[in-house]
């Protein structure tokens, strides 16, 4: 058995996903990240190979049920056990729903919502023989409540939060901390700064989510002593709207 500590995250974009991969590998942590397209990770697994880290990029579909198998199954056949899991997959579209289509309804609840069943299982069924492990959840504020424009966005959030509450319940007692963290407010990308540049004005008055802070929250969370353990966090900047 490799004495090495994995964390897998699902997920693993140019801002959270990354920055949260980053975290866990300066903590001696294995970082294994995933993304449908292999060639988007290798900045990444570069970036924390140059800063004395270990990290490995995989193609998966966190939709297909199989890949997801192999996926895991991989993993801890040849580098290690998983101790951390982070499902950090979005999907937000936002649309009016006499707009909606079924099949744009259908995949974003795939992807944000049956992915995170599909990895999150597969991930525990490996956790609960050792009797350990953390598996974090990114949510948003849609799924405490809906919005216009975001009937499917929330309904797959929305999902997300009750799969956590449901895999915090029945995993706690077998020492595995499960925890969802909502994520409220635009967060520092190349996507914000372009898009939409009066938000991005925000940044110097620390009005938008720094990824690197993000990401010490989720470390924050993995660490937590057992007696103490938080199912929920809400992040957002201090002048964000609730």
């Amino acid at each position: 058995m490799s004495d090495k500590k994995v964390v897998l995250v699902i997920g693993a974009g140019d801002a959270t996903g990354g920055a949260i991969a980053k975290r866990f590998a300066r903590e001696g942590y294995v970082a294994c990240v995933t993304r449908r397209s292999a060639d988007k990770l290798q900045p990444l697994v570069d970036e924390i190979r140059a800063a004395g880290g270990e990290a490995h990029g995989f193609a998966s579909d966190a939709r297909k049920e199989e890949e997801v198998a192999a996926l895991v199954e991989g993993i801890e056949r040849d580098i290690g056990p998983i101790e951390a899991f982070v499902f950090n997959i979005g999907a937000n579209v936002p649309c009016s729903i006499l707009e909606e289509t079924a099949r744009k309804y259908f995949k974003i609840w795939e992807m944000a919502c049956f992915s995170a069943f599909l990895t999150a299982q597969a991930v525990a069924r490996r956790m609960v023989t050792r009797e350990r492990g953390t598996i974090l959840f990114t949510g948003a504020t849609a799924g405490l409540r809906g919005a216009a424009h975001f009937a499917a966005f929330a309904g797959a959030k929305h999902g997300v939060r009750a799969l956590a509450q449901s895999m915090a319940r029945e995993l706690g007692p077998r020492n595995i901390h499960v925890a969802h963290v909502v994520v409220d407010g635009a967060i520092d990308t190349a996507f914000i700064r372009d898009t939409f540049p009066d938000i991005y004005a925000r940044k110097d008055q620390d009005g938008i989510l720094d990824p690197e802070h993000i990401a010490d929250n989720y470390w924050f969370l993995h660490a937590q002593p057992r007696d103490a353990w938080t199912f929920e966090l809400d992040l957002r900047p201090w002048m964000e709207k609730w």
